[in-house]
């Protein structure tokens, strides 16, 4: 039969100081090996990726600061033509309706303030596009006349 092992709370105390011991001793054995500086756990890298203990001599070369371009390259003014579509609900109490795009079929949102006062349901209108704060939004319209 196997000896039952028992444990006390004075034998767990004694377990832990033993491991604090310990603990310290190999503290100590690690700190009377010699101290790193910090000098000594720095890597250096070269331009193909080994590492290395000694910093790499690299050949610096000189620019002149004449030959440094800053600008911005020159954007085109890019006109876009009005997109054209229909409107396919609007509710006019709310102040609020969808535009279907007639290029891709896509659903807009509009509100009354970016549209003229007489829009109703299936006018045909122009429109341009802008990133509202819920998504895509109709913003000038216009109502094609026919």
């Amino acid at each position: 039969m196997a000896n039952r092992v028992t444990s006390n709370k004075r034998d767990r105390e004694k377990l832990k100081e033993q491991k604090r011991q310990e603990k310290q001793k190999r503290k100590d054995e690690r700190q009377s090996t010699g101290s790193r500086s910090f000098d000594d756990m720095i890597a250096y890298v070269d331009e193909f990726g080994r590492l290395h203990d000694t910093p790499p001599e690299t050949k610096v070369a000189e620019v002149n600061v004449e030959d440094i371009a800053i600008s911005v390259s020159k954007q085109e003014d890019i006109v876009e033509a009005p997109l054209e579509g229909i409107v396919e609900h609007f509710n006019s109490s709310k102040g609020y309706g969808f535009i279907k795009n007639l290029k891709n079929g896509d659903k807009l949102f509009f509100h009354i303030t970016s549209a003229p006062a007489e829009i109703a349901e299936g006018n045909k209108v122009n429109f341009e596009i802008e990133r509202g704060a819920r998504g895509l939004t109709a913003v000038s319209i216009s109502i094609i006349k026919q």
